[in-house]
């Protein structure tokens, strides 16, 4: 199944994308390529760029079909200049992730250059795989510089998400945004209440008012969200602030948005939201905050997300781009019945 739905929708109907592709023939794989095509336009990606991207997709669906009998493919837009693609499944994990960045190196006696390929053709990659527990991969393919080169902005924090549609659905009826200020990093999830195009509405309505709001406060921009959705079915609403300078996170949520903080040693720290629906009932609008350091990583999820989930079985992944991290708990822990949002954003490390 393909899911093509917009997470967030500006005035003229811009904004982030995402899609999803279930690969489980080899027609899947002419068909996630037809929707990284799709995306293309939508960052302005010249003739060459988009030939990069729908390679590096068909490498992997190929490979996923190839080595582990299926699994799904992600795509996003990433501001509006690249294209994420996330590949997971859940197949029986590549022993040597190293060997296999060489080309020529297969395990099945093919020609082996599917990830030396798509790793020359990203401009950021990464990889987390398992023994019995599948793979998932990540590439982004970036707009390119006059000179040819790609466009990678520096950034301040790192962070990735996945919003899939309850099957069956065109529009996923959640939506998140992550925005960068001078001090702090935003994180905004919104799960409209229901499923399809009407819980669509009221989440891309929350995201519409933050994109318009970048330096409101918690408190300030869940007041104008709660105003922002009286004409919809309303939604659960949750806003995260990382401040690094304060070593702090600043947390306002109404309705059942679960957010956590993993913190580089010790226990998690679960962020709290108050019941209600933002657009229709909210009792009490209230900012908490809670310690940070800059190894930690920042969850939010919507109730797609099983509540029992961890990271205690996946040795690494901590380490690995938020994406993955993203991507591996949605594989994982999304529940088939509901739409599903997981969105992972940390500090950006420093180079040595």
């Amino acid at each position: 199944m393909t899911s093509l739905a917009r997470s967030r929708l500006g005035s003229e109907g811009d904004g982030l994308l995402h899609a999803s592709v279930g690969i489980r023939e080899h027609t899947h794989v002419a068909e996630v390529r037809r929707v990284a095509l799709a995306l293309a336009p939508r960052v302005s990606f010249d003739e060459v760029t988009a030939g990069n991207l729908s390679l590096v997709v068909t490498e992997a669906a190929t490979n996923m079909l190839k080595h582990a009998g299926g699994g799904q493919v992600i795509l996003r837009t990433v501001g509006e200049m690249g294209v994420e693609m996330l590949a997971l499944d859940k197949g029986p994990g590549i022993a040597d992730v190293q060997r296999c960045y060489q080309d020529g190196y297969s395990s099945k006696g093919t020609a082996g250059t599917g990830l030396g390929a798509i790793v020359r053709l990203s401009a950021v990659h990464d990889i987390y795989s398992r023994r019995d527990q599948g793979t998932a991969l990540m590439a982004q393919i970036w707009k390119r510089e006059r000179n040819g080169g790609p466009r990678v902005p520096p950034p301040r924090f790192r962070y990735g998400g996945v919003s899939v549609a309850l099957a069956g659905q065109d529009d996923c009826g959640d939506s998140w945004l992550f925005q960068e200020g001078a001090r702090v990093g935003r994180v905004t999830v919104a799960d409209g209440l229901g499923h399809g195009l009407l819980a669509a509405d009221a989440s891309r309505a929350a995201i519409r008012t933050a994109l318009e709001r970048p330096d409101e406060s918690g408190p300030g921009l869940m007041e104008r969200i709660h105003g922002a959705l009286r004409s919809t079915r309303g939604a659960a609403v949750a806003i995260a602030e990382i401040d690094p300078p304060s070593r702090v996170v600043h947390f306002v949520g109404v309705g059942n948005i679960g957010a956590t903080i993993v913190p580089h040693s010790g226990p998690l720290r679960h962020l709290v939201s108050h019941s209600g629906t933002a657009g229709h009932e909210v009792r009490k609008i209230m900012k908490y905050s809670s310690p940070w350091d800059s190894g930690s990583l920042l969850l939010m999820y919507s109730d797609g997300l099983q509540s029992h989930w961890s990271l205690e079985n996946y040795p690494g992944l901590l380490e690995r781009h938020p994406s993955l991290i993203a991507g591996v708990l949605y594989r994982d822990y999304g529940r088939d019945r509901d739409d599903v949002t997981v969105v992972a954003a940390q500090e950006a490390r420093l180079e040595p």
